[in-house]
């Protein structure tokens, strides 16, 4: 006995010890009996029958609370019998781990760097997003009616085949190498473009056969034959746009959720949503340094070359930066055996559904026809204004300089607006609802459109009222257009991703699983390429998108008010849905705390050897286990005493 003392640290302990009772605020278990009564002061939260020997075992809920051993029924005076730290093999208790602003410095070396790292993905991503539009709309020979055939016939093939390569490497590569040689050649590409392919773009350029084909087959081809004309800066364009959905989505995100518990996704998340914002407003700062550059070169000098070479060195040297944080993640912190190792679960299998069984499901149900009717609108509704607003903005800044400057405060304005509708999106939701929260988006985005195009159709009236505040119908609705296109960006992620993710809790397992993979496979491809589609048409047939803009603006008026139905008719059937789940969790965790008070209460002390025997008092007597403490046996809180 003298051994196991010894090994547990304990100074002293009363000799011939006996069987005596514990009383907690819970319950009363059964313990040994000292000669004198004592009072324990806890260490730990938790004390474990091999930890105590040879006590009793003491298992209790308690965090740190004090326990009164008493050999009588009566309230005895308290004394204190302390722990010590006496080193020895049997008394390692273990100890709370370090923390920085109440995270754990393990945790801190996988999130700070994947949040370094995801700052520096949509930095550069911001930077070129802006020079791809300034690259097609300002080109010579090139406007934003190139926009449209861009995305149908040149960034959707590519993205195709890219997927298609990855998912080859994927097989024969290890994930680090993986890594490596998709951000390698972006890196190389961004480097090359701003100082060899964009000084030689008249050289590489196939200017003259471009002119003859305009000339035979007219202006209304203008869009296609630009895409030959300027092929380098289309080709800056896909990699710009392969970006965002490769190196963020593919290679950022499977890197997080690789190395990423499921509580420290739950938890810092959300935080990385709001540091993408502030990398734009950041970002957008430095797009507009760039761009004001040339206010400070001679004549003669192109100043836009100047500034692409400037922001193309950024996003090389923040490319490296990428590649560095992920090198030094896979070296030193995901070989530290003392961080939690991530589970690997299988993963589920999803139905693939073809097309036409897509498009039974869609037909069978109201709902799910009204769900797939608000992501085709959002779609569409966005690509119809955004190319409107990019020919209107070329008209106002035909500089590349000019264009790049504005598109940096647009960056900046997005981003402060979507930070805060990210804020507000939780408020909006818990008190007004989810008809409300999905009724905004359709709404501002209709009041926005129809001043736009307002202004483009019928702006010659009203021009002495805008010149009397310093503007022209031009500027105007560019103003508003700039407005239109920060909401629907800041709305997307703040009101309108979570409404639609919303919508499908209340359906059955089935409907749930069928209906969200049938708008994946047939509303989302028709919401992004829809707009595209619709321009297309419009440009052929009336031979230029300023001659379209008052149909554009009409089919957008018919698809914001389908919407704005489709959310009505929604909100009918999800609201009486969503209270009969909120009901049936509500009654879930009723039981559930029922059920852990009963545990609570019930449950016994297990003896030295492992047996359950009944609690003893001082004349035998046994004691039901959940009788409760005296009066003046009850404990302050944990909080209230310092652990020693």
């Amino acid at each position: 006995m003298e051994g196991a003392i010894r090994s547990h640290g304990l100074l002293s302990l009363p000799s011939n010890p006996q069987m005596f009772r514990v009383r907690t605020r819970l319950h009363t278990a059964a313990a040994l009996k000292p000669q004198n009564p004592i009072r324990l002061r806890t260490q730990q939260a938790l004390f474990s029958r091999d930890k105590l020997s040879p006590f009793s075992p003491l298992k209790t809920p308690l965090n740190g609370q004090r326990l009164l051993f008493s050999h009588s029924d009566k309230p005895q005076t308290e004394k204190r019998l302390h722990l010590c730290h006496a080193g020895a093999a049997g008394a390692a208790v273990p100890s709370e781990k370090p923390k920085f602003l109440g995270v754990e410095f393990q945790t801190l070396k996988k999130i700070v760097p994947l949040g370094l790292m995801f700052f520096c993905i949509l930095f550069n991503y911001t930077i070129l997003r802006d020079t791809k539009d300034v690259l097609v709309v300002t080109a010579k020979g090139s406007s934003a009616e190139i926009i449209p055939f861009l995305k149908t016939w040149v960034n959707l093939p590519m993205a195709v085949g890219f997927m298609l390569l990855y998912s080859k490497l994927s097989d024969t590569l290890s994930k680090e190498s993986l890594f490596y040689t998709v951000i390698f050649p972006f890196i190389a590409f961004f480097g090359v473009f701003g100082f060899l392919m964009y000084p030689m773009r008249d050289a590489i350029h196939p200017t003259a056969l471009a002119d003859r084909l305009l000339a035979t087959l007219g202006p209304r081809f203008l869009g296609p034959i630009a895409i030959l004309r300027i092929w380098s800066f289309c080709l800056f364009y896909v990699m710009a746009e392969l970006w965002g959905s490769v190196v963020i989505s593919v290679l950022f995100w499977g890197f997080a959720n690789q190395i990423t518990t499921v509580d420290e996704a739950k938890e810092f998340y959300p935080l990385f949503g709001l540091g993408a914002n502030v990398a734009l407003i950041f970002s957008g700062r430095t797009v507009k340094y760039f761009s004001n550059l040339r206010k400070n070169l001679g004549p003669g000098v192109d100043g836009w070359a100047v500034s692409l070479k400037g922001m193309m060195s950024i996003v090389v040297a923040l490319g490296f930066v990428i590649a560095g944080i992920y090198w030094g993640v896979n070296k030193f912190v995901l070989n530290d055996p003392s961080l939690p190792k991530v589970e690997k679960k299988k993963k589920k299998e999803k139905p693939k559904l073809g097309m036409g069984e897509s498009l039974k499901v869609l037909i069978s149900s109201r709902y799910i026809r009204d769900l797939a009717t608000l992501v085709v609108a959002y779609g569409i509704s966005i690509n119809l204004v955004e190319v409107t607003w990019k020919s209107k903005l070329k008209a106002q800044f035909p500089s590349p300089n000019e264009y790049s400057s504005f598109m940096g405060d647009f960056s900046t304005a997005t981003g402060i607006a979507t930070f805060t509708m990210m804020l507000l999106g939780r408020v909006i939701l818990r008190r007004f609802g989810w008809g409300v929260a999905a009724m905004i988006t359709p709404t501002v985005l209709l009041l926005t459109g129809v001043g736009f195009f307002s202004l483009i159709l019928f702006g010659q009236p009203i021009t002495p009222l805008l010149a009397s505040v310093g503007m022209t119908p031009l500027l105007a609705a560019v103003y508003v257009g700039a407005l239109q296109n920060i909401f629907s960006k800041s709305a997307k992620y703040s009101l309108f991703d979570p409404c639609k993710e919303m919508a499908y809790i209340p359906l059955d397992e089935d409907m749930k699983v069928k209906g969200k993979a049938a708008i994946d496979v047939v509303c989302n491809p028709l919401g992004k390429s829809g707009g595209a589609l619709i321009q297309q048409f419009m440009i052929l047939t009336f031979g230029s998108l300023a001659k379209s803009t008052p149909y554009l603006g009409g089919i957008l008026l018919v698809i914001v008010l389908a919407w704005i139905g489709a959310v009505r008719s929604l909100d009918s059937q999800f609201s009486p849905l969503a209270k009969q789940e909120l009901e049936k969790e509500r009654l879930l965790k009723e039981k559930a705390k029922e059920e852990s008070i009963i545990d609570v209460n019930v449950t016994p002390v297990e003896s030295k050897n492992g047996s359950l025997p009944p609690e003893v008092s001082t004349n035998g007597s046994g004691l039901k286990p959940d009788v409760p403490p005296p009066e003046s046996e009850s404990m302050p809180e944990a909080s209230s005493y310092s652990t020693q």
